[in-house]
């Protein structure tokens, strides 16, 4: 079962939509983490790293400091899945978005903000996939 929290999922949007924002309005990049991870690893302007490995590095920096804080009790968080599952799902992801041009916050977030039309096929792609995974694995497998 789920908690349904709003409020959590508002002030993280609000968080996400600022961040891709200043990303785009300082140094006009679009704010999809896949691309950024990628581009930090094999970009060959060695003056693009910087900004992307410090992106990364926010990303679980992020949750440490609301944990730090008091927002969130990460204690009762679990994964059912094993590493190598785990593993083997990161990789998936990472061809999908490849081969889809980019992830679900480079579409999802900064495309359909802009109202590219490939964004949102991908966007609707994305989710249906997920309800039909999700539909598969808790009611046929």
């Amino acid at each position: 079962m789920t908690n349904f929290a709003p409020v959590s999922g508002l002030v993280g949007g609000v968080f996400i939509g600022l961040a891709a924002i200043i990303l785009m309005l300082t140094i006009g990049r679009i704010a999809g983490v896949c691309g950024i991870a990628l581009n930090a690893m094999t970009a060959r302007d060695a003056a693009g790293r910087p900004w992307r490995l410090l992106f990364i590095l926010g990303l679980p920096l992020g949750a440490l400091l609301v944990t730090a804080i008091g927002l969130k009790d990460w204690s009762g968080v679990s994964f059912a899945a094993t590493m190598p599952t785990t593993v083997l799902a990161g990789f998936i992801v990472g061809f999908g978005s490849i081969v889809g041009s980019g992830c679900t916050s480079g579409h999802g977030i900064c495309g359909l903000a802009r109202f590219s039309m490939r964004s949102v096929v991908a966007t609707l792609t994305f989710m249906a996939t997920g309800a039909a995974t999700v539909f598969i694995i808790r009611h046929m497998i």
